[in-house]
C-alpha cells in the first residue's frame, strides 16, 4: 500500500511540474461533439500541447496473408479491393488482371480485367466461391462477379471497382449495393447498383463524373452523417485534355463531388490539406470512420519515384527486379506506400506525412510499385489474443507484377489506434478547444506502463479548473482499455456540466490517449 502511495505521489509531483500557460481564451466559438468518439487524427479540438506531448503516428502490425490471386482470370496485376462487413460476413471485391513483365516491357492482353468477390465469417478466412455468373475459357466454375465490355447500354471497365453496401435508408431494394465503375468509353466514371452485390446494372447510359484521370479505384459512397453521397477520384493538378489522351502533368491528385441521388454530383472540388506537399496519390481509400462517423479518414497511396542503388538491383527478386532494375534507367523506379488522413468536411484533411504503411523488410515481392496499395476500408474483427478486444484489420497488396498471381496481406491495428496523443515518462499534457457534450460518464480508449497513468481535469471555456473536476482530483488512470471511466474523488459522473462550455485537460505519464467519449 505504501508503494502504491507513493508511486501516485510520484505521479501527481510530475504532473503539477507540467503546469503551463493558461489556455487560449475562448473567443473561436464551441464545438458541440454531444456523445460522439473523437479521435486525435488532427488538431480541430486541440487548443495546445505541451511539456513532451505529442500526436503520434502508430503503423499497423502485419499479419498473415489474406488471399492469393493466383487462379488463371486473376494474376500479378490484381488489387483495388473494397472490403466491408455485411450482416454475419464480410464481402471483398477486387480487380483481376495478369501482367507479363519482360525486359521488353509489360504485357496486359493475358486476359480481360474482372471484378471478383471473395467473403469470409470473420474477416480473417477468406474464401472465393464458385458464383457460376460469367464465362471463364468455357467455364463458369469462377468468382467473377462483373466481367468488362458491354453491360445494357454502356462499356464498362470492371477492373477498377470500388463496391459498398449503401445504408442510406432512402436507397430502393434493386439499389442496396452500389458501386462506381470506370468507363471503358467515353472516359469518366459509371454508377452501378445491385440487389445482393452479386448481380449488377448500371444506373445511367454514360459517366456521371467525368473530368479526371480514374486511373485508379475512384470510389462514392453515402454519407449518413451528412446525407449525402460523397465521390473521390484520381486527377493530374496540371489537369487532363479529352477522352484518352491525358497528360501525365504535375501530380497525382484527388477531387471530390456530393450527390443526392448517386446520379448528379455537385461541382468537383480538389482535395486539400492542412501542412502537406504535393505529392504524387494513386488512391484515396476515403471512408466515415465507423466508430466516428462524423471522421473520414483515408489511406492514400503515395507514389514515388526513386532511383536504383546497386544493392536494390542486387537483391533477388526474379524476373520482376530485373526487369524493374534495367527499366529505372529509362524510367526510375516507382515505389508505392499506404499513409493516413482524416477530415471533418470531406475537403480539408490532415494528411500524415510519415508512411502509415511503409513498404517493411526487403523480401521478395515487396519495395515495388504496387506495394502496400491499402484496401478500401477498415473493418472490425476479433483478435487473436484469448480475451483481447476487437480490433481494426486492413488489407494491403503484395508481390504485385510479380509472376502469375499477386497477393493480399492482413494488417492489424488496435481500435481507434490510428494516432494518439502520447507523453513519455517525463510526461506531457493536452489541452481541447472549448467543446460542449451531452452525457454522464468521461471514458477514454488510451495505454500506459505499469508505472505510468493519465489524468484528466476539466476547465470551463476560458481554461479555469472547475472545483471537483480538478486535476488533483483525478486518480491516475493506467492500464491498457479500450473504454475506461474516468473518476474523480466525488466520482465519475459528469452530467451536471453537460451543455455548457467546456475544455478537457489530459496530463500524460508514460502513456497515451487514442480517443476520448462522453457516454450518456
Amino acid at each position: 500500500m505504501k508503494s502504491l502511495l507513493a508511486s501516485t505521489a510520484c505521479f501527481a509531483a510530475a504532473m503539477t511540474l507540467l503546469h503551463a500557460q493558461p489556455a487560449t481564451p475562448a473567443s473561436g466559438g464551441v464545438t458541440d461533439i454531444g456523445s460522439r468518439r473523437e479521435l486525435f487524427v488532427d488538431d480541430a479540438l486541440i487548443d495546445r500541447l505541451s511539456g513532451k506531448a505529442e500526436l503520434r503516428l502508430h503503423h499497423p502490425v502485419p499479419k498473415e496473408i489474406a488471399l492469393i490471386h493466383d487462379a488463371p482470370w486473376e494474376g500479378s496485376g490484381s488489387g483495388y479491393h473494397s472490403i466491408f462487413k455485411d450482416g454475419d460476413k464480410f464481402r471483398m471485391y477486387y480487380k483481376a488482371w495478369q501482367l507479363d513483365v519482360s525486359d521488353k516491357g509489360v504485357k496486359t492482353n493475358a486476359h480481360p480485367l474482372f471484378c471478383c468477390y471473395a467473403e469470409s465469417s470473420d474477416g480473417v478466412h477468406w474464401k472465393k466461391p464458385e458464383l457460376g455468373l460469367h464465362e471463364f475459357k468455357g467455364s463458369k466454375a469462377n468468382n467473377i462477379v462483373i466481367a468488362s465490355g458491354k453491360i445494357g447500354n454502356v462499356n464498362a471497365d470492371a477492373g477498377h471497382p470500388a463496391i459498398f453496401k449503401d445504408e442510406n435508408p432512402d436507397a430502393p431494394a434493386d439499389a442496396r449495393y452500389k458501386a462506381m465503375i470506370r468507363s471503358a468509353g467515353p472516359r469518366g466514371l459509371l454508377p452501378f447498383k445491385s440487389p445482393d452485390g452479386l448481380h449488377w446494372s448500371p444506373m445511367s447510359d454514360a459517366p456521371v463524373i467525368t473530368e479526371g484521370a480514374f486511373d485508379s479505384q475512384n470510389l462514392a459512397f453515402w454519407d449518413g452523417e451528412r446525407r449525402e453521397y460523397r465521390a473521390y477520384w484520381r486527377i493530374f493538378t496540371a489537369g487532363v485534355t479529352e477522352e484518352k489522351n491525358w497528360k501525365p502533368e504535375g501530380h497525382r491528385a484527388i477531387r471530390t463531388a456530393t450527390s443526392k441521388d448517386f446520379l448528379h454530383w455537385s461541382q468537383w472540388q480538389d482535395v486539400k490539406y492542412t501542412d502537406s506537399p504535393s505529392e504524387h496519390l494513386y488512391t484515396s481509400q476515403v471512408k466515415p470512420y465507423f466508430r466516428a462517423p462524423h471522421l473520414l479518414i483515408g489511406f492514400p497511396t503515395r507514389y514515388t519515384e526513386r532511383g536504383w542503388s546497386d544493392s536494390m538491383r542486387a537483391l533477388p527478386e526474379l524476373e520482376h527486379r530485373q526487369w524493374r532494375a534495367k527499366a529505372s534507367e529509362r524510367y526510375g523506379t516507382a515505389i508505392t506506400e499506404g499513409l493516413f488522413m482524416a477530415s471533418r468536411d470531406g475537403v480539408l484533411f490532415k494528411r500524415w506525412n510519415e508512411a502509415f504503411l511503409p513498404p517493411g523488410i526487403e523480401r521478395e515481392g515487396t519495395w515495388n510499385y504496387g506495394q502496400q496499395y491499402i484496401g478500401w476500408q477498415a473493418v472490425q474483427t476479433k483478435s487473436d489474443l484469448k480475451g483481447a478486444p476487437d480490433e481494426l484489420s486492413l488489407y494491403a497488396g503484395e508481390n504485385y507484377w510479380t509472376g502469375t498471381s499477386s497477393a493480399l496481406r492482413r494488417y492489424t491495428l488496435r481500435l481507434d489506434g490510428f494516432v494518439s496523443a502520447s507523453a513519455p515518462m517525463s510526461g506531457g499534457e493536452l489541452i481541447t478547444k472549448p467543446i460542449r457534450f451531452k452525457g454522464g460518464k468521461l471514458a477514454l480508449n488510451f495505454a500506459s506502463s505499469a508505472a505510468g497513468g493519465v489524468r484528466v481535469e476539466i476547465q470551463d471555456a476560458d481554461g479555469k479548473a472547475i472545483p471537483g473536476f480538478k486535476l488533483d482530483d483525478c486518480p491516475p488512470v493506467f492500464g491498457d482499455s479500450i473504454e475506461r471511466a474516468v473518476t474523480w474523488k466525488n466520482g465519475g459522473d459528469v452530467s451536471t456540466l453537460a451543455g455548457r462550455p467546456v475544455r478537457l485537460r489530459f496530463e500524460m505519464k508514460d502513456a497515451e490517449v487514442y480517443a476520448y467519449r462522453l457516454k450518456e
